[in-house]
């Protein structure tokens, strides 16, 4: 028996490879890329360890291409998601008991395939099957997916050694059990960290999961849960459902044992969410710990002290990267007067500048939004500004779908600072902007604050110090991740923990303990060493 007391080092953050041309690594990227290009792979459900398939079929599709397929999925029926609900509780005992240093080992060894062996592999996937050029597949699939699973393993460790003290006559301990029945989780596009930290967060505290993962993520996802596998992840720890998210919700949220739900997706589906648990709330053994992700509609705000061209830096890669498909990215910025017309400049020479294209060509900046909905949904937006004598764009504003799903950076100037892409979440490469008097910055500061009811991330731009503060004290609220001279995006595992209040989620902060501490349920164990034999205390009469 080995009863070593174990905790994990403070791990540093993986290193981001640079691809540059002529390199070993990027021979081998680029190899990659052609042939997962040159096949369609069949993607079955995993359950309980064993692969089902339903026939009822669903396509990952290049969102760049979208008459390439570049894989068929089996999609689960209701018959596969009580499966799913069932091996989940099989799995729970024997996992939950286990060592949890012996959950951690698990955990490592998924960082380490990934990072050594299957790099290349989950690039490839997230850039051709979810739309993201090398830099931001290589930051997302890799290098923050190695953070989550090695940091949790410390942040655990972390949570284990904390204890209460003991008085005298006594022991105290505390138990972070795991919650009692599963956890739920549901995926999103975007992010294939996400899609792995909303799982590994809650295994590696001794839950089993039901994972629904996002149509078009289904690639990437599936090449992480063969990962979890090879790294000796026991069956029916986490079962891997993809199908439709209604048809799963309908029997997961009905089912009495649901402990907890892990999401990151839109308003509207968490909202739904919500609602079917609390209209459950009678059928269930305990109370299920609801933890979500949602929307953002994230600023830019700057002070006339600001430097316009780190501002101007800032817009296009907030607004731009991974075609505004972030939760965070920038999608309002609030400019001075005295500093618009400089910052405009430098805007629009840097948009001049961008590629658009393929992912497989490594220097377009900008690719495909994911699917033709999306794409739809972006364009309405530009067209209301085409059409608004209340907004005028000054850079981009077309699409084309006829191939793949491209959607020009577009920057709105909008004279109105309560226009509908000033307010509304868009996710897509649309960036407006209001150009706000000079002496009106702390009235600015207010109207921001209160214009979208999102609190996801911003950022203020300033030299003056002063300024800073009185930002940060306005908008306490309107942000979660706040960012002083930088881009409201790109919150790194151990440094920026990540999420929002209002209506961008529950703010659970992935990335550090806090969220780790929401799949347990702790309970207290007290020792006395000499019990008590008379119930008077010294104080009464004998």
């Amino acid at each position: 028996m080995n009863n070593a007391i174990f905790n994990f080092a403070e791990p540093v953050n993986e290193p981001v490879f640079e691809y540059l041309q002529g390199s070993r690594e990027r021979e081998l990227l680029e190899r990659e890329l052609s042939d997962m290009n040159s096949r369609v792979i069949e993607i079955p459900l995993i359950i309980g360890g064993k692969e089902i398939r339903t026939g009822k079929m669903g396509k990952v599709v290049n969102p760049a291409d979208h008459n390439h397929v570049l894989a068929t999925y089996h999609m689960a029926t209701e018959k596969e998601v009580r499966m799913a609900v069932d091996a989940a509780l099989e799995a729970k005992e024997c996992w939950m008991t286990l060592a949890w240093m012996e959950r951690a080992a698990i955990m490592a060894k998924a960082a380490d395939l990934l990072s050594v062996k299957y790099r290349n592999r989950i690039n490839a996937a997230t850039m051709l099957g979810q739309g993201k050029n090398l830099f931001q597949s290589e930051i997302d699939a890799v290098c923050e997916v190695v953070d989550y699973l090695r940091f949790n393993n410390y942040f655990a460790s972390l949570i284990y050694m904390d204890q209460p003290r003991s008085g005298a006559g006594s022991i105290n301990r505390l138990e972070y059990r795991p919650l009692e029945g599963f956890i739920y989780t549901i995926t999103p596009f975007n992010f294939t960290a996400i899609a792995t930290n909303l799982n590994s967060s809650v295994i590696l505290m001794g839950n089993t999961t039901v994972w629904k993962p996002a149509s078009t993520a289904v690639l990437s996802n599936y090449y992480i849960m063969k990962i979890y596998e090879e790294a000796g992840l026991p069956a029916g720890v986490i079962n891997f459902i993809p199908g439709s998210g209604s048809l799963i919700s309908d029997v997961v949220l009905k089912h009495r044992d649901l402990a907890g739900v892990h999401f990151t997706g839109s308003n509207a589906t968490f909202n739904t969410i919500w609602k079917q648990v609390t209209d459950n709330l009678s059928v269930y053994k305990s109370y299920p710990k609801i933890v979500g992700e949602t929307g953002g509609k994230d600023f830019i705000f700057a002070h006339n002290s600001a430097e316009a061209l780190e501002l101007a830096t800032a817009i296009v890669r907030g607004a731009f990267e991974y075609q505004g498909q972030k939760c965070s990215a920038a999608s309002r910025a609030y400019i001075p007067k005295s500093l618009w017309e400089v910052t405009k400049s430098h805007v629009l020479r840097m948009i001049s500048e961008i590629k658009v294209g393929n992912v497989t060509d490594l220097n377009n900046f900008v690719n495909a939004v994911i699917d033709e909905a999306a794409f739809d949904r972006i364009m309405s937006y530009i067209s209301k500004a085409t059409t608004s004598d209340k907004a005028e764009i000054i850079a981009g504003g077309k699409g084309d779908k006829s191939k793949g799903y491209f959607v020009e950076p577009t920057v709105i100037v909008a004279k109105d600072p309560h226009f509908v892409t000033m307010e509304e979440e868009i996710f897509g490469p649309v960036m407006t902007i209001y150009v706000y008097e000079d002496d009106k910055f702390e009235e600015t500061l207010k109207l921001c604050d209160e214009t979208s009811p999102y609190g996801l991330t911003g950022s203020i731009f300033s030299r003056d110090r002063y300024a800073l503060v009185k930002a940060c004290r306005v908008l306490r609220y309107a942000a979660g991740n706040f960012y002083y001279n930088d881009k409201p995006t790109g919150a790194m595992v151990g440094q920026q923990p990540f999420g929002g209040a209002r209506a961008s989620g529950t703010n659970d902060k992935a990335g550090s303990h806090l969220n780790l501490l929401r799949w347990v349920s702790p309970r207290t164990i007290k020792e006395t060493l000499i019990p008590a034999t008379d119930f008077r205390y010294p104080y009464m009469d004998r």
